[in-house]
């Protein structure tokens, strides 16, 4: 299916690994050209010498973005290398897991920065832009934490609560400028990410890191973990025009682990 996004100009937070870097490559693969955002080098490097393309084609970008000046600073280089962006993929930025027992209230505000602000800090600026020109997809990979509490991710979980209603509510008040606003809620994603989560659950349950991750396989009904790219490939319709009157959702992809009827 052509989804219509060549010649697109596609900016990726969290672009140089996991999810993040599995959005890069179906983009790349449908033709767009590309933004990286990250806060390592080299890893932004190895990524798009991994995706085999020159800084006309995939640009790469050190930046902070919990700061907002800085992901200001980072739209704006985005856009004078490479033009308007069509589409953002929220993709960085994660709560570190806790014990329940062990948070206090510092945990909660870091959790809220870490992944509701950095998200927020890109959103705000480039959705208005993309307002003013009377078009533009935004998807935020977000987390099943916000709907479904876990006691080892109760601070993330509260973030991540907090960017569904901002998705949601965003969608609604840019709807009649152009601007589609989307999420997704994946379920555990094989990547380095939910590895080190595990290791808060262990500490928790008093198991082994490998019992948790095991479990966690387990108890998925098409017997396997998501792959970054079971995410990626959601991700990349949600941002097409093949998904034009699809605004203001929340897409689980879950792999049938939490079946709802919403």
């Amino acid at each position: 299916m052509d989804l219509q996004l060549e010649g697109k100009h596609v900016f990726i937070t969290g672009g140089a690994g996991g999810i993040g870097f599995a959005c890069a490559q179906e983009f790349r693969n449908e033709g767009c050209r590309l933004t990286l955002a990250g806060r390592e080098q080299p890893q932004l490097d190895k990524a798009r010498q991994a995706l085999g393309a020159d800084e006309r084609e995939v640009a790469t970008l050190l930046v902070e973005l919990s700061d907002p000046a800085d992901a200001l600073r980072a739209i704006n280089q985005a856009e004078a290398a490479l033009g308007p962006i069509d589409v953002l993929i929220n993709a960085a930025g994660a709560a570190r897991q806790i014990p329940f027992a062990e948070l206090e209230p510092n945990d909660w505000r870091a959790a809220l920065d870490a992944k509701f602000m950095t998200y927020i800090n890109v959103i705000d600026p480039l959705i208005k832009r993309m307002a003013e020109r009377g078009s533009g997809s935004i998807v935020n990979i977000i987390g099943l934490g916000g709907k479904l509490p876990i006691t080892t991710h109760l601070t993330g979980g509260a973030a991540n609560a907090a960017l569904m209603l901002a998705t949601a509510g965003l969608a609604m008040a840019y709807a009649p400028q152009g601007v589609r606003v989307n999420g997704i809620n994946p379920a555990k994603t094989e990547t380095d990410r939910v590895a080190q989560n595990a290791i808060a659950q262990a500490r928790q349950n008093n198991i082994s890191v490998d019992e948790v991750l095991a479990k966690a396989r387990k108890s998925a009904p098409i017997g396997r973990l998501a792959t970054p790219q079971d995410i990626a490939a959601a991700a990349t319709f949600l941002a097409s025009p093949r998904s034009a009157y699809i605004s203001g959702t929340i897409l689980t992809v879950d792999g049938a682990t939490r079946p709802v009827i919403v």
